[in-house]
């Protein structure tokens, strides 16, 4: 069973994380799969509009932490810079494309939903990142997306303290443009697929990609000391800690080491 799958309808092309049964977390076979869809997409003109979705009852869970604890014994390869090449790519697709959320989105999903130009999201949707839980820290790119959609106090609530955005405050905070009734999300998501897919596609791109310049500002803030430390903390005892605390639905035991 391939872990991302594509289908077509007409000019709308639909990318659907395939790991139900993991809540769709992505493995480094996923991941790899998805950088080289999203970066395919530069170069398909029959593509107009792009729906990014998870099977199942969650969008995604973020990373998979079996593989994350793996690669930091050696014996795996997840890491958070692929994670950070999907969301370059996905950020860079020249069509439109919208997140069609239910269930959860965490740490690595939630971050995904965001980078999708728009998000359609069920009223049983809940966002959070638990990233201080695992003690591991968000790249400096990641941290300015949650900026820009939500702003500092809510990124500051939503990273500090792990705890879950529910479908009212998400709408609320600009998280998702459109909150409907779960058995109505697949509709809802296609019919505003269909409505962007009608319009001129050359308009579509040329849109995309000004927004995209007029933001880039933001990227080039000087922060190589802050990824340092990022780095360091990925080695630190407190993520193998909070990986395993995780894994074993227990409370952490940081020592900040």
């Amino acid at each position: 069973m391939a872990e991302v799958e594509l289908s077509r309808r007409d000019a709308i092309l639909t990318v659907t994380m395939n790991r139900p049964e993991k809540r769709n977390a992505m493995s480094s076979t996923m991941l790899a799969r998805l950088v080289e869809v999203f970066a395919a997409l530069e170069h398909d003109t029959e593509a107009r509009v792009v729906i990014v979705r998870g099977a199942g009852r969650s969008f995604c869970a973020g990373l998979d932490l079996g593989e994350l604890a793996a690669a930091r014994a050696g014996k795996g390869t997840v890491a958070l810079t692929e994670i950070e090449d999907v969301f370059h790519e996905l950020e860079r697709v020249p069509q439109p494309t919208i997140a069609m959320v239910q269930g959860e989105a965490i740490a690595g999903g939630c971050e995904l939903a965001l980078h999708c130009d728009l998000r359609v999201a069920a009223d049983d949707v809940k966002f959070a990142m638990p990233l201080a839980r695992l003690g591991i820290a968000l790249p400096f790119p990641l941290i300015q997306k949650l900026l820009d959609t939500i702003g500092t106090a809510q990124t500051k609530e939503l990273l500090f303290t792990g705890d879950f955005f529910r479908a009212e405050r998400a709408l609320a905070l600009h998280m998702v443009n459109r909150l409907v009734p779960l058995a109505d999300l697949e509709r809802a998501t296609d019919e505003l697929a269909a409505t962007i897919a009608g319009n001129a596609p050359l308009s579509l791109r040329a849109f995309k990609r000004v927004i995209f310049r007029a933001n880039a500002f933001r990227r080039t803030i000087e922060h190589e000391d802050y990824q340092a430390e990022v780095a360091r903390i990925a080695k630190s005892e407190d993520v193998a800690e909070g990986v395993a605390a995780m894994r074993e639905k227990r409370p952490p035991r940081f020592q900040g080491k």
